[in-house]
């Protein structure tokens, strides 16, 4: 497991596309339905890290990233489980007029490269992207992102929004890190190589 806690402040900027995944490759269920991210398995071996812990991890992450449609159904899961990017700075891409309910979030419409390199780049070190498999592949085609990581929880659902859908060209990944935790979620970690 990679350590956890603050960053160095001559840490070099790094954007991470992350998705929470089953093993056949589904971000989002047909009916938007998210019961499928909480698992009863259990694996003995695994890490199991404590509030505390992810705590200090959520706060090394300096501004998050996401779609339009990601940032509607957190709002909407907000409602029931509370917002969960705290006061973290978020950039919604979209060109659609968005309620905004909190002054850190704030909406962008502009190109991905002028986003990471005039407005992330100067401010943030450890970016988030957290949503979104069409935004996803965009930052992957336009190489401005640096890895994945992938949260496979163990279930099959056969069907829905997939992660990767047709990138239209190869690319090729550095395994960094794997790390498999109690509750049977295993992290996959890769550098994208450029």
């Amino acid at each position: 497991m990679e350590p956890i806690g603050k960053q160095k402040n001559d840490t070099p900027f790094k954007l991470t596309i992350h998705m929470v995944s089953s093993l056949d490759g589904i971000i989002a269920a047909k009916d938007n339905d998210m019961a499928w991210f909480n698992t009863l398995d259990h694996y003995g071996p695994g890490v199991e890290l404590t509030q505390q812990e992810m705590t200090d991890f959520v706060k090394t992450i300096d501004c998050y990233v996401m779609g339009s449609h990601t940032y509607v159904h957190a709002r909407e899961l907000s409602k029931a489980f509370g917002w969960p990017y705290g006061d973290t700075p978020i950039i919604v891409l979209t060109s659609r007029d968005l309620p905004l309910e909190k002054a850190n979030i704030t909406l962008y419409s502009r190109d991905l490269e002028t986003l990471v390199n005039d407005r992330l780049k100067p401010h943030y070190k450890n970016v988030w992207m957290v949503g979104g498999a069409v935004l996803a592949k965009a930052f992957i085609k336009s190489k401005l992102a640096d890895d994945i990581r992938i949260s496979v929880i163990p279930i099959i659902l056969g069907g829905g929004k997939r992660f990767f859908d047709d990138i239209g060209h190869e690319q090729r990944m550095h395994l960094a890190n794997v790390t498999p935790y109690k509750n049977g979620i295993v992290e996959l970690h890769y550098e994208i190589k450029k």
